[in-house]
C-alpha cells in the first residue's frame, strides 16, 4: 500500500463505494465518542486528550487540494510509520470544497482513517458544519453530482452525518490546543469545549470553534465572516491560561503556509494552495509531543513548508 495507490483509487472510486466508506467512518467516530476512547486516548464529548509522548502531523484547510494531501503523506511517510511509530495525524477541518478534486480528497482521508483508526483525528471545519451554519458559496454537492452522478446526492446526505460525527478539538495538555477557527468567549473550562456540540445553537461555543479569527487586538468584536467572532489578544491570553496550554494550532485562514499571532500565542497553518485563495506556499507540522512546548513562532520556524 503506497499513498500514489490510494490517491489512485479515489479518483476510479464511484458513488456507491464512496458512500458505504463515509458511513464506516462515521461508525468508527461514533464509537469513538461513546466508548470515549480512541485506540488508548480518551475522548470526552468532541475534544481527543493525546499523550504527551510521541509525535503529532498536524494538516490545515485543504479544500479538495489532493495534490497537497499526497505530498504531505509521501514527504511524511505517514503510511510507512503509522503503525511502527507513536505517530498521530491531526486534519483541523475543510477537507471539501472550493477544489475540484473534493471528493478524492474525502476519499483518501476517509481511507486514512478507515486504516489507521488509533493514529488519525479528524477534526470538524466550518465546512463540515451543522447545517444552520452553512457556508455560501457550498460547491460540495456539485463536485459530487460531477464525480458520481445520481449518487451525488446520497455520497452527500451520508457526508452530512459523517460531519456532525466529527471531533472538534485536540488537547496535548500543558503544551497545545487545536482547533479549526477559534476560541469561544465566555469559556469558564475545558467542559465547555469539549461539549460545545451539545449546547449549540443555544451557546456559540461550537460556532466560535469553527468559525473564528484571530487579529491584533484586544477585544473581540463581530467577523465579516458572518459567524464567529474576531477575537483578540485578551481572549486568547485568559482562555489559555485557564487551560493550561501555551499554544494555539488552527487553520480557517488563508495564508503562505503559517502565520503567527498575539505574540506567539497563536499559529494558523494553511495547506492547500492555488485557488480560490492564490498562495502560493502551503505548510504542515511535525511536533514531538514529549518536548517542551512551542511558540508560534518557533513551530512557524519549524513548519514543512512547500
Amino acid at each position: 500500500m503506497n499513498v500514489r495507490e490510494l490517491a489512485r483509487k479515489a479518483s476510479i472510486s464511484e458513488g456507491g463505494e464512496f458512500s458505504t466508506l463515509v458511513q464506516e467512518v462515521t461508525a468508527i467516530l461514533t464509537r469513538e465518542r461513546v466508548q470515549k476512547k480512541m485506540g488508548e486516548q480518551v475522548v470526552e464529548g468532541g475534544l481527543v486528550h493525546l499523550p504527551a509522548e510521541g509525535k503529532v502531523l498536524v494538516v490545515g484547510d485543504l479544500h479538495g487540494d489532493l495534490e497537497s494531501l499526497v505530498f504531505i503523506l509521501e514527504e511524511s511517510d505517514f503510511i510507512e510509520k503509522g503503525d511502527k511509530e507513536a505517530l498521530y495525524l491531526v486534519f483541523l477541518g475543510d477537507y471539501g470544497d472550493r477544489g475540484e478534486e473534493s471528493p478524492e480528497a474525502y476519499y483518501l482521508i476517509l481511507t486514512l482513517k478507515s486504516i489507521f483508526r488509533k493514529r488519525i483525528i479528524l477534526l470538524r471545519g466550518n465546512h463540515e458544519g451543522p447545517k444552520d451554519l452553512g457556508v455560501r458559496p457550498h460547491d460540495l454537492p456539485y463536485f459530487l453530482r460531477e464525480k458520481y452522478g445520481n449518487k451525488g446526492r446520497e455520497a452527500y446526505a451520508h457526508l452530512q452525518r459523517f460531519f456532525d460525527s466529527l471531533h472538534h478539538s485536540v488537547i496535548i495538555n500543558g503544551k497545545y490546543l487545536m482547533l479549526h477557527g477559534g476560541l469561544p468567549e465566555g469559556l469558564t473550562s475545558l467542559d465547555e469545549i469539549a461539549y460545545a456540540h451539545e449546547r449549540h445553537p443555544a451557546k456559540k461555543y461550537l460556532e466560535e470553534i469553527l468559525w473564528s479569527d484571530p487579529e491584533e487586538v484586544e477585544e473581540n468584536y463581530p467577523s465579516p465572516r458572518g459567524a464567529g467572532r474576531i477575537f483578540g489578544r485578551k481572549l486568547t491570553m485568559d482562555v489559555l491560561s485557564k487551560l493550561g496550554v501555551k499554544t494555539l494550532i488552527r487553520s480557517h485562514q488563508p495564508c503562505q503556509g503559517v502565520s503567527v499571532n498575539h505574540g506567539g500565542k497563536v499559529l494558523t497553518l494553511f495547506s492547500r494552495k492555488g485557488s480560490p485563495y492564490y498562495n502560493s506556499q502551503a505548510a504542515y507540522l511535525e511536533i514531538e509531543l514529549s518536548k517542551e512546548a512551542k511558540s508560534g513562532y518557533e513551530l512557524a520556524k519549524k513548519a514543512h513548508r512547500f
